[in-house]
């Protein structure tokens, strides 16, 4: 499934980051890798969907989180 698909209040383990090399390495630069456990804090399905990951929130364009492949954490 990708990130986009999400829940709310529900965490994820990243599985790939499937766009572009410019992109990609960006949001490596900010922590989020593979392995990388994300929380869904708002994914209301308008706007930028909003996590949390490595302790920080950050927004990210439905685009981009349509381009990233997680399965369910476990707890």
């Amino acid at each position: 499934m990708t990130l986009k698909q999400g829940k709310n209040n529900k965490s994820y383990q990243v599985l790939s980051i499937d766009t572009e090399l410019r992109l990609e390495r960006r949001l490596e630069a900010l922590g989020l890798t593979a392995g990388t456990r994300i929380t869904i804090l708002n994914n209301n399905k308008k706007g930028a969907l909003t996590a949390k990951f490595r302790g920080t929130r950050f927004a990210l364009g439905r685009q981009i989180a349509d381009h990233i492949e997680v399965k369910e954490a476990d707890r």
